[in-house]
């Protein structure tokens, strides 16, 4: 269940759905998925990672090789992004796990472990969606439910030139990276050396480095190179002063293009709207509160008198058993502890100006 504050700063209507077609129909590298341009061992580990292919759950077909990027779930709390080794060993709570068992079985397969306590873990392809719940965190990233309004109301789709400025850990990237590809690019940009090289390493061992192209630049000082000036379809920026960009990033967009701030204070987002009211349009600002909702059983005896039937009989220790009747109840309540503020996102569209 999803509860979205919304604060609208203009009353102009808008039909996304006819702007993200015609982004498609108008720009036909949007829907060439079976490019040939990719060699085949990028074009696999895209396959791998459900970047490439006409049918997504080709990931999920494919088996584990020596190389790949596997994720190794224990427990729900629990995953552990591994590179599959020859004769490599896992040593855990569950016992030892010889990498060599794993090759050749698909995505997903539960392994057995060969020595000590006789455990078991589950091998799993290493989508955004796990790898955003079990990468090593450098700084605060963006979760599942931020990261799929973003790409939604930023319209990224096949084929689109993506800025981002704050790569961080890199989990809202590797999401952006399946969503343009395989023809599009991600150019994302940190001022911290080491982040980025970090991230570039994560993003090398995902196998979409030739989606992704990591800078290492001021952009809050500097603003975007100018060799991406009004070739870009979307911009993301998670910055502390973000209204510093909103220049620079209005010279980077195409004409309609979209641009998404992430604030975890509303006085940014107040300082973020104003810079953005003379170039943009359609300014509106989100913050998604995810409730989780558990499923109970609750068994328990019923006797006649509690189903309704209040008819008096005598005591028959013979009719004890036949008197109650186990009845099983499926009830479901909020979970009792929930996530709560994340930040705000703040969209905008460029003001199309007539030749």
């Amino acid at each position: 269940m999803q509860l979205i504050f919304c604060a609208l700063f203009n009353d102009q209507s808008f039909d996304k759905s006819t702007r993200v077609t015609r982004k498609i129909l108008t720009n036909p590298k949007h829907v060439n998925y079976q490019s040939n341009s990719l060699r085949s061992p990028a074009k696999e580990k895209l396959i791998m990672f459900g970047l490439a292919g006409g049918d997504p759950r080709l990931s999920f077909k494919r088996t584990i090789a020596y190389g790949d990027l596997a994720i190794v779930y224990e427990k729900h709390e629990i995953m552990r992004p591994i590179i599959v080794t020859p004769n490599a060993e896992l040593h855990n709570r569950f016992g030892v796990f010889m990498h060599n068992d794993w090759v050749g079985k698909p995505f997903g397969s539960r392994v057995l472990s060969v020595k000590g306590v006789q455990g078991y873990v589950y091998i799993l392809a290493a989508t955004p969606e796990i790898w955003t719940l079990c990468l090593q965190h450098r700084t605060q990233i963006l979760y599942l439910a931020d990261i799929s309004l973003v790409i939604m109301y930023l319209e990224i789709v096949p084929g689109c030139l993506v800025l981002e400025s704050g790569t961080g850990t890199g989990s809202l990237t590797t999401s952006i990276a399946r969503s343009v590809a395989p023809n599009g690019h991600v150019h994302t940009f940190d001022f911290h050396e080491q982040r980025a090289q970090s991230a570039r390493a994560d993003f090398d061992k995902n196998g979409i480095s030739n989606l992704v192209t990591v800078g290492v630049r001021d952009i809050q000082g500097e603003g975007f190179p100018d060799e991406f000036q009004a070739k870009v379809d979307s911009i993301f920026l998670d910055l502390p002063q973000p209204w510093c960009v909103v220049p620079s990033a209005a010279k980077m967009l195409k004409q309609d293009g979209v641009m998404c701030s992430f604030s975890p204070c509303i006085e940014q987002v107040q300082c973020t709207c104003e810079a953005l009211a003379s170039q943009f349009t359609e300014i509106r600002t989100f913050e998604i509160l995810l409730r989780h909702y558990e499923i109970l059983r609750d068994t328990g005896a019923t006797s006649e008198m509690e189903s309704g039937n209040s008819r008096k009989r005598k005591h028959d220790p013979s009719s004890v058993n036949d008197s109650i009747a186990t009845t099983t109840t499926v009830f479901a309540r909020p979970c009792r502890f929930a996530k709560g503020h994340t930040g705000y996102l703040t969209f905008a569209r460029l003001k199309f100006k007539s030749s």
